[in-house]
């Protein structure tokens, strides 16, 4: 089947679009731009599809070039046959296809070699034959200069051989792997524990394979790796025995033929099949698991970056501590450093008077709208002082934010190229009032793995990690356009078609030459070609620039295109500057939107963007989200009780559930059976990062710090 056919199949989508689709990514197209300027051609599929499409692609190639790289070697060995070439061409993963090269592959030596060498590679296929006395037969191989100095030597390789060729069947190795994989069982012992009591549910824990889920998959794999736990999966060995000799054994034949094949089979599963089939399968499940893990960061990532900014607000920072105190720093609207200090209102000094007379004192000078708390040690104190500090100050009002990271990006080049003057906690105090105003632009210059949304990330596969959780940045990024003349390096390195180097070039030709006035001017920058300019023109911004459709998502290529739009319903550029086209869409739906289209040579799909753009240039998708929530008081856990309805916001969304922070210093969690009456299979069908959600305290240790919450009894709580 073609590549392309498969694709279709898999994804269940038109033919015409996916071969649009491929010879697009092919061509080197980015998938944000294909996501919104290629919607004509690929059926308007979002780029979390296209991504999933790209990866499947990817894998695929590169399982064809597998395929003929096998072909061709068993073929220079002159053993190709019609039904292994079958079997390649059929195989469906790169698992089966390395079981059908397995017994043409170069070696080590091993004892089947050894027989092999031996000349007993005859006596071996007389016996799996079964048509004859094999011991009668084996006579004819003694050799003693050759190491064979008895029957019972020549039987013993002949045995090694059919145990080499048992264990490199490809179609009994399939189905030995289906079988463990099916009806094998996780069995877990615990070697020795860590303090934290980490381990203590798989001190003696055995799950069958189907059930086990991924996240315990990931738990036992780093307890094997800190040797804490021992895993191993078990299937009962008569039963594999049986399937390895079906395959073998005739039902007529020599019995002592069909002993020795027995024997041979009973040490191939021992000694080759099963250590080597359950590392597979450990394989098999490690990475359904990963990915699984993976998919959760890019579920929870999203969100994270695309929170609303809380725009045109002067922002003073709070990094807590104890001892050292809590960095302060005062940021303007755009994020510009005004004021930087340190404060003592926690232990051990609780200079609490001198920490409200410097917040007082910087509120007033600088004309503080808000205050933003990082959620690290001590958060819960100095929100507490922030808390009653609010009670005398009027019209400012703090969010605790998440601090995952700060400390990453304030000892890191980027930071100390950012802020030569400051020292590593005074620019996290910078990261945290800055992560208020904008998520996106503070995040994105932070190590994903840093941010503290996933599970087990440092365990997965870095290459591919990376990748998937680049393509989230990337797709944010995009989503939301980047202001040309405001950008760091970091920001514009995610725009599509760019990267670090163009970027830094971006940023240089603007230091140089002064503000972008038009997004043309990109073409000036050096390395910046064609195709980087068709690839990210449309998600960059210029808010001032001379032609007003600059600062949208209009594509430069649709510019002609958008004016013959605006003139046939008798706007100009001046008045979607002024924004004056509230009433274009209804024209258009008047006018009718398929000759509207064919008139201005647009597709409706492209069409219709243009349209949301037009309307409402300089658009931000994140100001339609619900808004952060902004608080002035404080609650203690000491305050929570048992049946209390909370609100709350997501903080991070796992495999069994989801933390959610209700204003305390722990978050709570909600178990996937509490978030909703209906089945659903996985607690992110239902909830992500950063939503706004009701619920009711059900579990309340306040010595363990233990929250448990519940979604679903919110309404029966109203409804009593």
């Amino acid at each position: 089947m073609e590549i392309s056919q498969q694709l279709t199949e898999e994804f269940n989508l038109r033919p015409d679009h996916v071969r649009n689709i491929l010879q697009l990514l092919d061509e080197g197209n980015t998938i944000p731009f294909i996501a919104r300027y290629r919607k004509e051609m690929t059926g308007a599929i979002d780029d979390q599809v296209l991504r999933a499409l790209d990866d499947r692609y990817e894998y695929l190639k590169n399982l064809e070039k597998r395929k003929q790289e096998v072909a061709n070697s068993i073929t220079e060995q002159g053993k190709m046959t019609e039904e292994i070439q079958t079997a390649i061409a059929a195989a469906q993963t790169m698992t089966e296809v390395e079981d059908i090269y397995r017994p043409f592959k170069q070696k080590k030596k091993t004892r089947a070699s050894v027989a092999i060498e031996k000349g007993l590679q005859p006596l071996a296929e007389f016996i799996l034959a079964q048509e004859g006395d094999p011991y009668k037969e084996a006579e004819k191989y003694i050799d003693e200069e050759k190491g064979v100095a008895t029957v019972n030597d020549a039987i013993a390789g002949a045995k090694d051989i059919i145990a080499e060729i048992i264990s490199d069947n490809a179609e009994l190795r399939k189905k030995l792997r289906s079988l463990l994989e099916n009806h094998g069982e996780m069995q877990v012992k615990m070697v020795k524990d860590d303090e934290k009591g980490t381990y203590a549910m798989y001190a003696d824990y055995s799950e069958i394979i189907p059930e086990i889920k991924n996240h315990r998959i990931l738990a036992i794999n780093r307890g094997e790796k800190e040797d804490c736990l021992k895993a191993k999966i078990f299937f009962n060995p008569d039963i594999a025995k049986r399937v390895c000799l079906a395959k073998y054994l005739k039902p007529n034949g020599n019995a002592d033929c069909a002993k020795l094949i027995e024997e041979a089979a009973d040490d191939g599963y021992d000694r080759l099949i099963q250590p080597s089939i359950e590392r597979e399968v450990r394989a098999i499940l490690t990475d359904k698991a990963s990915e699984q893990a993976i998919k959760m960061f890019e579920v929870n990532l999203r969100p994270l970056l695309l929170q609303p900014p809380v725009k045109g607000k002067v922002t003073l920072g709070l990094d807590p501590a104890y001892r050292t105190g809590c960095k302060v720093a005062v940021v303007d609207e755009t994020g510009k450093v005004l004021d930087t200090g340190v404060i003592y209102p926690v232990p051990p000094k609780n200079d609490i008077e001198g920490a409200k007379a410097t917040m007082k004192e910087l509120i007033k000078k600088h004309k503080v709208d808000i205050i933003s708390i990082g959620n690290g040690t001590a958060s819960k104190e100095t929100e507490i002082f922030v808390a009653e500090l609010l009670k005398e100050v009027d019209g400012v009002s703090y969010a605790v934010v998440s601090e995952a990271g700060a400390s990453v990006y304030s000892a890191s080049p980027l930071a100390v190229e950012e802020f030569p003057d400051y020292d590593l906690t005074r620019r996290s105090a910078i990261s945290i009032a800055r992560r208020l105003q904008d998520p996106l632009a503070e995040l994105i210059k932070i190590d994903p793995k840093s941010i503290g949304v996933g599970q087990y990330q440092h365990d997965m596969d870095k290459k591919r990690l990376d990748s998937v959780l680049g393509g989230v940045l990337e797709d944010c990024v995009n989503s939301v356009g980047v202001d040309l003349n405001t950008a760091s390096v970091s920001l514009l390195k995610y725009v599509a078609g760019l990267n670090s180097g163009i970027a830094k070039n971006i940023v240089t030709y603007r230091e140089e030459n002064g503000k972008f006035t038009s997004r043309s001017q990109l073409l000036k920058v050096s390395k910046l070609g064609a195709k980087a300019y068709e690839q990210c023109a449309g998600f960059l911004r210029i808010p001032d620039g001379k032609n007003i459709m600059d600062n949208t998502a209009v594509h430069p290529e649709s510019y002609e295109k958008a004016e013959k739009l605006l003139s046939l319903f008798g706007y100009a550029d001046k008045d979607v500057r002024e924004r004056k086209l509230a009433e274009l869409p209804q024209k258009v739906k008047e006018y009718g939107e398929d000759k509207a289209a064919e008139y201005c040579e647009l597709d409706k799909a492209t069409m219709n963007d243009i349209i949301a753009e037009l309307v409402k240039p300089g658009r931000d998708i994140r100001d339609s989200l619900p808004q952060r929530q902004l608080r002035k008081d404080i609650m203690s856990i000491d305050d929570l009780e048992v049946g209390m309805v909370v609100e709350g916001t997501v903080r991070n969304v796992i495999d069994f559930g989801a933390f959610v922070d209700i204003g305390v210093h722990q978050d709570g969690l909600v178990h996937i059976s509490e978030i909703t009456d209906r089945f659903i299979k996985h607690p992110s069908d239902v909830l992500k990062v950063g939503q706004q959600v009701k619920a009711v305290i059900i579990t309340l240790d306040k010595k363990k710090q233990r929250i448990g919450l519940s979604l679903k009894q919110v309404s029966q709580k109203n409804i009593g």
